[in-house]
């Protein structure tokens, strides 16, 4: 069973996520020839505060 985790910056409406949601478990699968059942997604809100990519903080 597959389970992808998504990080991403929190303020996403609910129907934001169920649409990406969606998305994301029809292209697996498509790709990985299982049912939609077998997929988990789990979402993780991250506030800008804790995120930083090339040693910044998005919050900056």
């Amino acid at each position: 069973m597959p389970t992808i985790n998504i990080q991403l910056f929190e303020g996403r409406t609910v129907e934001q996520k169920r649409e990406l949601a969606k998305a994301i478990t029809e292209a697996t699968c498509k790709t990985l020839k299982c049912d939609p059942g077998a997929v988990d997604i789990i979402m993780h809100d991250v506030k800008k505060e804790n995120w930083a990519t090339a040693g910044k903080l998005w919050c900056d």
